[in-house]
């Protein structure tokens, strides 16, 4: 495995990565990157869309002094994977299911590590969508904790039917590569301000996310298309269907949530036995950048998960 960057003066994460890159299975090179920070398993962290592995740094300390080693990656069209159209700004995808492709490619690459097992998933927002569907074909995790899973997209009622009919018919006369209507080229973190933001109310690990991209824009993302779209609907409603997997699960969400729909995730918690279902006030989409009370909180409640699930 070739070495790949990684920007260690703005990830604030324990010493001592490992950062590669991987082919998936269909030639698309993807970035991924694990720290050893314990022996009781290894935390495969999804993250969601316009993410990227720095971001997760400080999660990788938090792990770690927990007892567990932790992975990550970016997945294709984001952070410094291989982006999938010309321009670089729009969030792509071809297929949904061509994640899965990045799933295969990184599992492989837990394998080839000797990871610590056994395996726990945590699933942020579209890593939780994507996710579902892989411990659906079978991801070889002993538990689960969702933030904010992206199981449904929140949009106003009255823009459901234009966001399918837009989504759907742009692909098939050649403007699938088009950004959404009302979304914008330009990162969420550096176009919005602070104040009213819909990722965090803490003014510390909002800066930490714009230094990041404002040091390191390959890593930035915008809007997403109208493929992306179009396929993570079509995504989200087929999971609907489905009976939940039988899985210890945790699933928190923050009581402001703007930017997935909460419904769906009200709906699912409530038909998966045996699992938990955290409601945090005060909070919004990014629980991991969170203030630290609701951070700490959410690392012990996600370790004591998976203490309980490592035999």
């Amino acid at each position: 495995m070739e070495p790949a960057p990684f920007y260690s003066d703005v990830a604030e994460a324990p010493e001592g990565e490992t950062c590669v890159w991987l082919g998936a299975s269909d030639g698309v090179r993807i970035r991924a990157a694990h720290w050893r920070g314990g022996i009781k398993g290894t935390v495969l962290l999804f993250s969601g869309r316009t993410e990227y592995v720095e971001k997760y740094g400080p999660a990788a300390g938090e792990f770690a002094a927990r007892g567990y080693a932790m992975a990550t990656f970016d997945w294709r069209g984001q952070g410094i994977a291989d982006r999938l159209i010309d321009e670089r700004a729009p969030g792509h995808v071809g297929r949904f299911s061509d994640y899965q492709l990045d799933v295969q490619a990184f599992m492989s690459f837990v394998r080839a590590e000797k990871l610590p097992e056994p395996y726990f998933l945590i699933g942020h927002s579209m890593g939780g969508c994507i996710g579902l569907r892989a411990i659906y074909e079978g991801l070889p995790v002993r538990a689960v904790t969702f933030s904010a899973p992206m199981w449904g997209i929140k949009m106003p009622p009255l823009l459901k039917p234009v966001g399918w009919v837009l989504s759907h018919v742009a692909p098939l006369v050649g403007q699938g590569h088009k950004l959404v209507p009302t979304t914008s080229p330009l990162t969420y973190v550096l176009e919005a301000p602070f104040e009213g933001n819909f990722l965090t109310r803490d003014q510390a690990m909002f800066d930490f996310m714009q230094r990041q991209l404002t040091k390191h824009p390959d890593l930035a993302i915008g809007g997403p298309t109208l493929q992306w779209l179009g396929e993570a609907l079509r995504e989200t409603r087929a999971l609907r269907k489905l009976p939940s997997p039988d899985l210890p699960c945790l699933t928190v969400l923050g009581a402001e949530e703007r930017i997935v729909n909460a419904e769906a995730i009200h709906d699912r918690m409530g038909r998966w036995p045996g699992s938990e279902f955290d409601l945090v006030g005060s909070s919004e989409h990014e629980l991991m950048m969170e203030c630290p009370e609701t951070r700490a909180k959410f690392y012990d409640r996600a370790t004591e998960l998976f203490d309980a699930n490592r035999d």
